[in-house]
């Protein structure tokens, strides 16, 4: 009974020593698309933990097999795991669902992917969630607001989610200015659906409808039409909705 005991020990420390290789796997894709991009690395870093961010081993870090679907967050110990989630309720009928480091939304931007898998993999999700954020800071000259935009187009839902971003952000590189970072090429800006309204409700009556101008990552192969545009109501959002009801 003894062994059974060490070796049931055994299997928990070797799961705990896994984990931090895995926490790590956010942060690693953000260093080194913030070198590709020029999005300063405490952006992509405090935009992965503001989305998927929990504690583990006694540290906040974000976590690459966060799926939120329809609203709910899930975090998976595997990729294969949350991919069989996701290809589960894929098959069920679901299309708003986020997924990755950076929560990209299949609704809005899975017209951009080659599949769900490469939405998955971390270097992609990382490299989508840069260039938009790259725009969005050349369109409002902010990365806090690039932020909050990147969230939603909704002022009060866009300054929430900003104003925690900061608090992130502040402690991951106080030696940056506010607005650090390199200057971003101008191009055309896209137009950004509410993102919160998507995953919460249909758009108020005078909002048109936003068409999506963004396909950043080419599709490699044909696939049946997906809608595409921004990323989709984070894990944030759910997060704020159950602590107004708390």
């Amino acid at each position: 009974m003894r062994h059974v005991f060490l070796m049931v020990v055994g299997l928990f420390a070797a799961r705990a020593e896994a984990s931090p290789s895995e926490a790590e796997i956010c942060s690693r894709v953000a260093a080194t698309v913030a070198q590709q991009s020029g999005v300063p690395v405490s952006v992509l870093r405090a935009i992965t933990l503001t989305e998927t961010g929990r504690k583990l081993g006694g540290a906040f870090q974000p976590w690459p097999w966060t799926v939120n679907m329809e609203g709910k967050g899930h975090w998976f110990d595997t990729q294969d795991q949350a991919r069989a989630f996701v290809f589960k309720e894929f098959k069920r009928g679901a299309r708003s669902f986020d997924v990755g480091c950076f929560q990209i939304n299949y609704k809005w931007h899975g017209e951009a992917f080659a599949s769900i898998d490469e939405m998955f993999d971390p270097l992609a999700n990382a490299q989508y969630a840069a260039r938009f954020l790259r725009d969005l800071h050349t369109e409002t000259g902010s990365w806090s607001k690039a932020a909050g935009a990147y969230h939603s187009r909704t002022p009060e839902f866009a300054n929430r989610y900003a104003a925690r971003f900061d608090r992130i952000r502040a402690t991951l590189a106080p030696e940056e200015g506010p607005d650090g970072g390199a200057p971003l090429p101008d191009r055309e800006i896209p137009e950004i659906p509410d993102i919160v309204l998507a995953a919460n409700g249909p758009a108020p009556q005078d909002r048109a409808e936003r068409v999506n101008r963004y396909p950043l990552l080419i599709r490699k192969t044909a696939a049946p039409a997906s809608l595409g545009g921004a990323p989709g109501a984070s894990l944030f959002a759910a997060a704020v909705a159950r602590m107004g009801q708390e």
